[in-house]
């Protein structure tokens, strides 16, 4: 039964470690694989010892069990060191590890005695043998394993009380339930001296519960969420934080950054009753619930940048947690501040120059639409009015949403509406101011002013100006005099072909030669124009714009009547 049960363990154990290996972990922990590869061992050696024969096999068996024991002591304390951010010295490492060793030598002495196998009891269970020590090798087992048991609960205690060590009390745990068990059980064979041990059960259990637990024992080591590169930045800070908000760990850099995080107690949450809980609950909930995962803030006299990110402690495993990354950016900002004082500074500079060029532009197109206002003595104060009108159908049009209009798009109509008829320079003065009806011949000439003014606006504007706006003084200037109906000119462009800058600027233009003098005729009414412009939504003009004049009607009479 006892060979069975042993048997049972040791595959349940191997299985347990295969497990382990084939997790793809991206760092592993020489101390705990150490213990995971041991315990098999261990329980293989357990299973053999009630297999044995003869007294000089038992004496194989005790001194393997002995050393691997002793190892493993060794191990789980190293294991227990590093778990506390202890940095263990190779010479320790070595005496430690020397006098595992050592225990070969009184092994390799009893083998050579001739009272060597005398000590060891060969007993019939009748389900085979088992060895059992007596006399001074008994003894000796007793004394080495005391002395290594209260060595591990001395570290224990010294680990726990030890002031700017941050230990898991959970990991601590369960180091203390392995080896309270493990005592007490021990305790009871040697006191009613036994025929087997449980302790092959008890290393079973230890073996299983260490691969079912091992990515929690690891999300609270900080070197195993961090990559080699990142390892390399001595200046960076990482703090790990679990999925429920508990505090795991961190490295030397976030204590520089955070003092008080060294009292943080591991597998807690932290609070926002201080001023580091307040902050990394805040950092948290926006990257949980906002997705917010890099950012800046003040700590003292320095800004901390942080990123946070998922991580887990093998390939393709599941998130164990949040990992903070924390870095000094104080200079960063003060040279982003110098910058962007600087840049706010130039933009200020070039705005200005900008406003200068835009006047001195503006200053140039209305002294040529004046220019052109002398020469032609039918239409004085034309360009200005009309600019006036074409703001007052913008705003309308802008205001309540009468139809889509980018407002950049109708800053400009607003800015280029001066130069629709640059292009009249260009026309002979008999034919500008003739008091009388064109002929065709001179209606023909007259109506290239359209074109000549696309012409000019171009060349005024291309290459100091955004050709966003050159292009819509171009269009305005050029197709002013197209007709929704294709009746117009210069292109006999129909609907919506025409463009809405020039479309716009056509209700203006026309409005302005009803409703004003003209060395040929006298001003119109308001009601009669407005009849006309009305009568022409749909065939001179574009539909849409029925309803803007329409609002518009009151304003334009009022701005009208103001200035005659």
């Amino acid at each position: 039964m006892i060979t069975t049960g042993y048997g049972i363990c040791v595959v349940i154990a191997v299985l347990a470690t295969l497990m382990m290996a084939l997790r793809n972990y991206d760092h592993i922990d020489i101390n705990e694989w150490s213990v995971a590869l041991l315990l098999p061992l261990l329980i293989t050696a357990f299973w053999l010892k009630v297999r044995i024969s003869t007294p000089e096999a038992g004496l194989v068996l005790f001194a393997l069990i002995e050393l691997m024991t002793s190892l493993m002591m060794a191990v789980i304390l190293f294991s227990m060191f590093h778990s506390a951010g202890v940095r263990v010295r190779p010479w320790v490492k070595a005496v430690v590890y020397g006098s595992v060793a050592a225990l070969l030598f009184p092994i390799w002495g009893i083998f050579n005695n001739r009272f060597g196998p005398d000590m060891i009891e060969i007993i019939d269970t009748g389900d085979g043998y088992v060895s059992r020590m007596t006399g001074v090798l008994n003894a000796f087992e007793h004394y080495a394993f005391l002395m290594a048991v209260i060595l591990l609960i001395t570290c224990v205690v010294v680990l726990l009380r030890s002031k700017g060590r941050n230990v898991s009390r959970r990991s601590v745990f369960g180091y203390l339930v392995f080896i309270g068990i493990w005592i007490a059980l021990y305790t009871v064979e040697a006191v009613s001296k036994v025929d087997f041990s449980f302790l092959p059960f008890l290393y079973m259990l230890v073996e299983a519960f260490l691969v079912l637990s091992y990515d929690q024992i690891r999300s609270h080591d900080i070197s195993n969420m961090i990559t080699e590169s990142q390892k390399d930045h001595a200046v960076r800070g990482y703090v790990a934080v679990g999925l429920t908000g508990k505090f795991l760990g961190a490295n030397e850099k976030s204590y520089d950054f955070f003092p008080e995080l060294r009292d943080k107690k591991r597998d807690t949450a932290f609070s926002e009753d201080s001023e580091i809980g307040r902050r990394f609950v805040r950092m948290m909930e926006n990257y949980t619930v906002n997705g917010v995962e890099t950012g800046s803030f003040p700590s003292g006299s320095r800004t901390l940048a942080y990123r946070i990110s998922g991580f887990s402690v093998r390939k393709g495993g599941p998130v164990r947690g949040y990992l903070i990354d924390l870095r000094d950016a104080t200079e960063e900002k003060k040279n982003l501040e110098l910058l962007t004082n600087y840049n706010d500074r130039l933009n200020r500079e070039v705005a200005e120059k900008t406003r200068n060029i835009e006047a001195i532009q503006e200053k140039l197109v209305l002294s040529m639409a004046d220019m052109v206002e002398n020469r032609d003595g039918n239409t004085g104060g034309h360009v200005r009015r009309t600019s006036d009108v074409v703001g007052i159908l913008v705003r309308e049009i802008m205001e309540n949403n009468l139809f889509p209009l980018e407002e950049n798009l109708a800053r400009d109509i607003i800015r280029t509406a001066p130069m629709h008829d640059l292009g009249k320079v260009s026309i002979d003065s008999g034919i500008l101011n003739k008091p009388a009806r064109l002929t065709p011949e001179e209606y023909e000439i007259m109506k290239t002013h359209s074109t000549l003014s696309g012409q000019m606006v171009k060349i005024l504007l291309e290459g100091v100006e955004e050709d966003s706006l050159v292009q819509t003084a171009y269009r305005l200037a050029r197709h002013h005099h197209e007709r929704w109906d294709g009746k117009g000119y210069p292109d006999g462009l129909v609907g919506e072909m025409i463009p809405v800058e020039a479309r716009i600027m056509a209700v203006a233009d026309v409005y302005d030669a009803l409703v004003s003098k003209r060395v040929y005729k006298e001003p119109m009414s308001y009601e009669k124009a407005a009849a006309i412009m009305n009568e022409g939504m749909g065939t001179q003009f574009d539909p849409n714009m029925r309803i803007v004049f329409q609002r518009c009607r009151k304003d334009l009479e009022a701005y009208y009547s103001a200035i005659q």
